[in-house]
């Protein structure tokens, strides 16, 4: 079982490649989903910068309640992303799908405003994650779809870049309110629900609609027009789109991408961790997750590229390796000023060579018709894995302390990545 990185057949060669642009190879597809991104992950990153603190010091919730608001929030939209890859795939429409996902959510922000109870925000955010839950498998389909196969790993770091762009520029906007307007809260609310429909109106008006003829999935026209040969096939059931397991190489990605994840420690406890090592102070600690975003952010495009090159297998288990390091760090380096960059630089070249390098390696495993269906079943599988890796090692963290924890979740990181290498080893001849 391993993966492969083979050419894109002659068809997938449509002249995207020799297009002039900023991004030669990238399809315009993926410039206007990654526009998609960037404006949502604003509005979004807008919500998520303050409602710690909204629900905590003005809603009066206890640290209970918002633990439990917050696994919901994070833990929702892995198990809806199998539905939404399915009926992307069962009604070949991964554009109206994607765009129902990124709808609902923006229909939940001016919700925010008008709940106040547990049970009513935990309605609302439960719905927001069921949106992005829909939309995540369908819009990297169309990004994979619209990509030659051997240009997948670059197309999904430009995605990536933007979508991170976005993620940066949503707290800044969030606190940059927060400081101008006299009723911060609302105002934030309001703004993100403006944002957010801004992207759903980009997605609408500048993504093409149905996949055109080609289901192999190595075709780089995009979604364009209905072809008679797609419409007259019959729907995608889910005993097709769960009989991709018998796939090898596709359990094999699933498999290691959820082993991995069983020892990924969530960003929150990556980040105080580093707080507490490094002796951060509170009003700085915010600012921690803008240093692993600018890094991913330098880094997405010339790493996917990389993944093109020598193996998007390889990269993978490399980003692996970078975390491991930062946990190293973490558990032996002394507490000097420059330790808090060198694990941030360790935490983005990670997320770099993994998050858009996964879905990119499911370019040459994974039939066209059934791509949203195969994406949703690796990503779902590795999210669950790490929401339980997060309640392992809180737990551990509350029984044998910080120090423990890490250095068992460091143990099983090198474990896991050792099994992880030889089950994706290639043959001689593939990367």
């Amino acid at each position: 079982m391993y993966l492969t990185d083979r050419s894109a057949p002659a068809r997938a060669d449509t002249g995207q490649g020799r297009r002039r642009g900023l991004r030669p190879g990238v399809a315009p597809v993926v410039l206007v989903l990654g526009t998609v991104s960037l404006i949502t992950d604003i509005s979004s990153e807008m919500v998520t910068a303050v409602l710690p603190l909204y629900l905590v010091s003005t809603l009066g919730f206890t640290p209970l309640a918002f633990g439990t608001l917050d696994g919901v929030y994070n833990g929702v939209s892995a198990l809806v992303q199998l539905t939404g890859g399915h009926l992307a795939d069962r009604i070949r429409n991964h554009k109206l799908l994607a765009g129902l996902g990124y709808g609902l959510s923006a229909l939940c922000k001016p919700l925010l405003l008008l709940v106040s109870s547990i049970g009513a925000l935990g309605t609302v955010l439960a719905l927001d994650r069921t949106g992005k839950g829909l939309r995540t498998a369908p819009r990297d389909a169309m990004i994979s779809l619209s990509t030659p196969s051997a240009k997948q790993g670059r197309a999904f770091g430009v995605h990536r870049a933007m979508d991170t762009t976005g993620a940066m520029l949503g707290p800044l906007a969030a606190f940059l309110i927060l400081s101008a307007a006299a009723d911060g809260y609302d105002a934030v609310f309001g703004v993100s629900t403006c944002v957010a429909v801004l992207g759903v109106v980009v997605l609408v008006l500048f993504v093409p609609g149905r996949r055109r003829g080609g289901t192999d999935g190595s075709a780089a026209g995009g979604e364009g027009g209905d072809s008679e040969a797609v419409a007259g096939k019959p729907p995608v059931r889910v005993r097709e789109a769960f009989a991709l397991l018998r796939l090898p190489r596709l359990r094999a990605l699933a498999g290691c991408a959820a082993l991995l994840g069983l020892t990924t420690v969530s960003d929150a406890f990556v980040y105080l961790l580093l707080q507490r090592r490094a002796g951060i102070g509170e009003q700085w600690f915010t600012l921690l997750p803008l240093g692993t975003a600018v890094v991913f952010l330098l880094l997405a495009v010339p790493v996917g590229a990389l993944a093109d090159r020598v193996g998007r297998h390889r990269v993978f288990l490399a980003g692996h390796l970078a975390l491991l390091t930062g946990y190293a760090l973490l558990l032996w380096a002394p507490a000097t000023p420059v330790l808090p960059f060198l694990v941030l630089a360790l935490h983005g070249v990670f997320y770099a060579a993994t998050d858009g390098v996964l879905p990119a390696a499911l370019a040459d495993i994974v039939p066209g018709e059934l791509r949203a269906s195969g994406l949703a079943i690796v990503g779902t599988s590795q999210a669950l894995a790490r929401f339980c890796c997060s309640l392992a090692f809180g737990a551990a963290w509350t029984v044998w302390g910080d120090g423990p924890a890490l250095a068992a979740s460091a143990v099983g990181l090198l474990c896991c990545a050792a099994i992880a290498s030889r089950v994706l080893r290639p043959t001689d001849g593939n990367r």
